[in-house]
This record gives structure tokens, sequence and C-alpha cells, in this order.
């Protein structure tokens, strides 16, 4: 199989297998072929030799060797015993067949034979055609000696005939061995076509079908649960991808929704310099929050680790990050402290992006107000996020970090349900946690957690 050219190969593994299994098939009907005929060519031959000893032991029954010469007594069916029948005392030919000369190549072969000190058989004719076998008879004359002859054609003709037939039987049998294979192999392979159907039909992200079944062989099991895993791995990353897509469009809305206010703004009617500045620097400031939230969220989706330790005061950030945020004029929000100057051991950036979603959660859902409190915890830093809002649903408190789960889709806020979800894996990714304080009406509080600088 590997001498064969590649374009000389089957194009299927049905066929490849096919085609092994016809070669091994040839190869061993071949040795068992040729062993069959050698063993029955052999066999024939020692019957040829049987039929010669035979004859000689009844033509030895009419051949007198007790006086000095021998003679050959004469019978009324001893021309049954003459044909091809050679007796010879010492050098002497007493008794040939009738049909041949001594000057014939059987008459000398036979010479040979008996004047060789009887060494058994032989075969002679131009195609070794004649089997001659010699035998010593007992008696004074010691030399006296007995050849017989037979013709192998009819010997042959059996062995060519058997070999005709071995090799019409081995045909039928290569023909049957390969359709055979071909349609156990088809058969074999027939839950691998399904498989492959499946595969083109299933969707990888939605669908929740398997390609493991317990009704299959055990070969076919173990691909189906490889295949499965690997199933279960594609469907694992592309949910991330989706995530993460969702996540950056979530969290770039605002600062870019703030460029768009800003330059529809400044191009409703003229300006002053200063004017363009102020829109030139928020401009940039929410450029610089976009390229903060894509290498946070892209770093945090890369790397899946626990996020690089840092140190960033809570409260300056905090402020900071309320100031961009836009709201309604009616609404106040407030950053408090209980203790000055706390720090926190996570980056600037993560802080800013988990607070980010329960910032604008507070701020879309407040009535009157929004604060935002940070304090010392046991294990790190404490900052409380409330507003005076309707609150969590209690049969939607379970569901609240499920991304893309949302309490009431039609109350006319805008948003996707990613925003908690992200926030509580951030806070986890550096070692803390984001929970929603059930215990606290009216309104809503969202408590996240921080490791200590």
């Amino acid at each position: 199989m590997t001498a064969l050219p590649s374009r000389l190969l089957p194009r299927t593994l049905r066929g490849r297998l096919s085609l092994v299994a016809l070669t091994a098939a040839t190869l061993l009907i071949v040795i068992l072929t040729v062993a069959f005929n050698t063993v029955v060519r052999r066999h024939l031959m020692r019957q040829a030799d049987d039929e010669l000893r035979t004859r000689a032991a009844a033509v030895a029954t009419t051949v007198d060797t007790k006086g000095p010469r021998v003679s050959v007594h004469e019978g009324a069916h001893d021309e049954l015993l003459d044909s091809n029948v050679w007796i010879y005392d010492g050098a002497r030919l007493a008794e040939q067949p009738p049909n041949v000369t001594a000057a014939s190549p059987t008459t000398r072969a036979a010479r040979e034979l008996a004047t060789d000190g009887g060494r058994g058989c032989a075969t002679t004719g131009g195609d070794g055609s004649i089997r001659l076998c010699s035998r010593r008879l007992p008696g004074p004359a010691a030399d006296a000696m007995i050849v017989t002859a037979l013709d192998l054609a009819p010997y042959r003709s059996s062995a060519d005939t058997l070999l005709s037939g071995s090799l019409v039987l081995d045909a039928v049998m290569l023909a049957c061995t390969y359709t055979l294979t071909r349609l156990a192999v088809g058969r074999a392979l027939r839950p691998v076509g399904t498989m492959t159907e499946q595969a083109t039909q299933w969707s990888a992200v939605t669908s929740g079908e398997r390609f493991g079944s317990p009704d299959r062989p055990d070969e076919l099991a173990l691909l189906g649960a490889s295949l499965d895993a690997l199933l279960d791995r594609i469907r694992t990353l592309l949910r991330h991808e989706r995530q993460l897509t969702a996540e950056l469009s979530h969290e770039l809305r605002t600062p870019l929704s703030r460029i768009i206010a800003e330059l529809d703004w400044w191009q409703s009617r003229p300006r002053t310099a200063a004017d363009t500045l102020t829109v030139h620097d928020v401009i940039a400031r929410s450029a610089a929050a976009m390229n903060t939230i894509c290498d946070t969220l892209l770093r945090d989706a890369r790397e899946n680790t626990p996020a690089t330790p840092g140190t960033v005061r809570v409260l300056p950030a905090l402020r900071g990050l309320t100031e961009q945020l836009g709201h309604e004029g009616h609404l106040t929000l407030t950053v408090t402290e209980e203790v000055p100057l706390v720090d926190a051991g996570v980056t600037t950036a993560l802080l800013e992006r988990a607070v980010s979603p329960l910032l604008a959660n507070a701020v879309r859902y407040a009535r009157t107000h929004v604060t935002v409190h940070v304090g010392r915890a046991p294990d790190g830093v404490r900052v409380a996020v409330t507003d005076d809002g309707p609150g969590v649903p209690p049969s939607f408190v379970e569901e609240l970090f499920v991304p893309g789960r949302r309490a009431d889709p039609g109350d006319g806020h805008d948003g996707a349900g990613l925003g908690l979800p992200l926030a509580r894996r951030l806070a986890r990714s550096a070692g803390g946690e984001v929970h929603h304080d059930a215990g606290h009406t009216p309104g809503a509080r969202f408590v996240l957690g921080l490791p200590p600088a």
C-alpha cells in the first residue's frame, strides 16, 4: 500500500480499507495455493512410486533367482506385467517391454537405474514425463533388478486440473472478499457519515446536540466523545467571544455617546475658542476612556488570569468617574468616604470598569439621588452604590448576574443586561466580589469588595 503512488490509491477510506483487505487476502491465498499444489504434486508422485513398487512386486513373483541366472516364468496374463518392465541380471538385460528397443531413452534410463546399485526412483523423458523405480530381487543372483516405468501424464493432468481449479477458486474468493469488505466497511463507516452530516447541520453555538452515543462501537464512541469535548471548547470560545463583543459594545457606548453629544452641541451654532477647547478636552478624555476600556477588557479576556495587582486611591478615582458620567439635572450623585485616603489593591482602569456598570444602573433607575460610599472592610475595601429607584424585583434576584438577562426589557431604559455580569467578572479577576444587598430598601444597593493595597 505504501509503495503505491498516491494518485493510484482510492480516495475514500472504504476503498483503501478494501484494497488493504484484498492485498492481504491475495498474499494469503497465493501462499496457500502454492503450498496446496506442492503437497498435491508430491502426493501424486508418491502414488506413482507406490504404483511402480506394487507392479515390481507383482513381476517379482514371476522371476526365478534361485539358479545362477535369472529366469522369467511366462504366464497367461504376463503381458500386463511385461508392460514397461525391465529385468536385469547384472548388466545383462533379461527382459524388456515388447514396445521399446534397447537403444531407446527409457531403456537407457532403466539400465542406469539398475546398474546404479538400486538407488530407488528417477524421472526421465524430455519433459520428465516418465517415472522409473528399481527393485532388487533376493537370491543368489545378487545383481538381479526389476525396473518399472510409469507415464506421469495422467498424474500431471490431475495436478494441472487442481491448479486451474485453485486459481479459479482464488479469483472467486478474492472477488467475494473485496465485495464483502466494501459492504462491511461501508456499514461500519455509516455512523461516521451520519456524524459528518450532523456536524454540517448543527450550529456550533446554539445547538446542544452531541456526537457520542451509547449504541455506537467503542472506537466511534471514543471519537464522538473527543469531538464533543472539542465542540464544547469551541462553543465556550465562541460564547466568550460573543460576550467580549457585547461587553465592549456596552462599555464603549457611554464615552462614544458623549463624544457624539459634544460634537452635536459644538456644531449646533458658532462657538468660541474656549468652547472648542472644552469640546476637544471632552472628546480626548472620552477617547482615552475608550482606549482604557478596550485594553482592560481585552487583557482580561486574553489572559483569563487574575488581574495584575496595583494600587489606586479609591475616592479620587470614583469622583473622576462620576464627573464623566452624564445624568439628569434633577438627580443628585454623591460620593462619600468613611475614612480618608482609602487605597485598593487594583489598577485604576479595573476599578473604573467594575464600578461603571453599577453607577450606570443606579443613574438609570434612581428617582432623586445616587450615593457612592467608600469604606474599609475586614478583607479590603468596600464600595457601595445606592439609589432610591424601584429596586430589584425579588423574582429576579437569582438572575441578576446572568449575562443578557433584564428584569423588565420593556421598562423604557436601554441596556443589554451585561453590566452587572461584567462588573462581577472583573472584580473576581482581581480577587474581589460584587453582590446585591437584598436587605436594603427602598431602592437598590450593590456592593463592590476589593482587595486591600
